[in-house]
C-alpha cells in the first residue's frame, strides 16, 4: 500500500472512529420502549442498552410470579430494541460495515 492510500486509510478510519463516538452519545440520549401482558409493564432503555425505567400496573402487584415475568419479558425486550436501534445508528455511520464488538470504544 503506498503512502497516499495509507493517509487516506487512515483519515477515513479517524472519520469514522468520530462519528461512532458521536453516535454513541446520542443513542444515551435516545429510548426504547417495551411493554408486556397488553401495558401491564413497561420498561425503558436507552441506546446503550441502560434501564432508565421500569413501571408495574398497581393492578397486579398481588401476583409477584406475574410480576416478575411480565418484568423480565419487558426488560428484555426493551434491551432488545435498544440493540437494534443502535445497530441500525451506527451501520449508518459505518455503513453496513460490522465492527468488531469493541472497536472504537464500543
Amino acid at each position: 500500500m503506498s503512502g497516499p492510500d495509507l493517509k487516506g486509510l487512515l483519515a477515513t478510519a479517524q472519520r469514522i472512529q468520530s462519528e461512532v463516538a458521536r453516535v454513541r452519545e446520542e443513542l444515551a440520549r435516545k429510548t426504547v420502549v417495551g411493554e408486556t401482558g397488553g401495558g401491564l409493564c413497561r420498561c425503558t432503555a436507552n441506546g446503550r442498552g441502560e434501564i432508565i425505567s421500569l413501571s408495574v400496573d398497581p393492578s397486579i402487584l398481588g401476583d409477584q410470579k406475574m410480576v416478575e415475568d411480565l418484568a423480565v419479558g419487558a426488560v428484555n425486550l426493551a434491551l432488545e430494541r435498544a440493540r437494534e436501534m443502535a445497530e441500525a445508528d451506527l451501520s449508518q455511520v459505518t455503513g453496513g460495515l460490522s465492527l468488531p464488538p469493541g472497536l472504537f470504544g464500543g
